[in-house]
């Protein structure tokens, strides 16, 4: 299992912040290889279960997300299912007048061989993924307000 952890403070109230991260149909708007959420349904603790279609270095994959963690305003957690599985974990805590936002991914690599091969690629990738993420959410909120 690897893990990638990434965040950036936004001049936003966790509150708005959750507001949007918290809707799957906005995820595709920040998360440049996620093309499309669909199937969306309420989950028992608040929080929502999709699917989705991501396309990483040409390949589309399907799968979906199960929502683990859902505290609203300072947190959520989803588990991925498809292509590479992973619990992701939204936090939201104060940071002066803003929000620090963290993502916090533990990836599993499908495949003995190959996925000890490909396993330094997806991590590259998915670092710079979590980073353009961070700066998309954090220009959206920001022009929002």
């Amino acid at each position: 299992m690897a893990t990638i952890e990434k965040s950036t403070v936004i001049a936003a109230p966790a509150e708005q912040i959750f507001t949007f991260i918290s809707e799957p149909t906005n995820l595709p708007e920040i998360w440049p290889s996620l093309v499309e959420v669909h199937d969306v349904t309420p989950a028992a603790n608040g929080g929502s279960d999709f699917k989705w279609t991501y396309k990483m270095a040409g390949i589309r994959l399907e799968g979906a997300s199960t929502s683990v963690e859902f505290t609203p305003p300072s947190g959520l957690s989803v588990a991925i299912k498809g292509g590479i599985s992973s619990i992701t974990t939204w936090s939201l805590e104060p940071d002066g007048d803003g929000t620090r936002v963290t993502i916090h991914a533990e990836l599993t690599v499908p495949g003995k061989l190959l996925g000890k091969l490909a396993e330094p690629l997806v991590m590259r990738e998915n670092r710079k993924e979590a980073e353009i993420i961070l700066a998309t959410l954090k220009q959206r909120l920001e022009q929002a307000g």
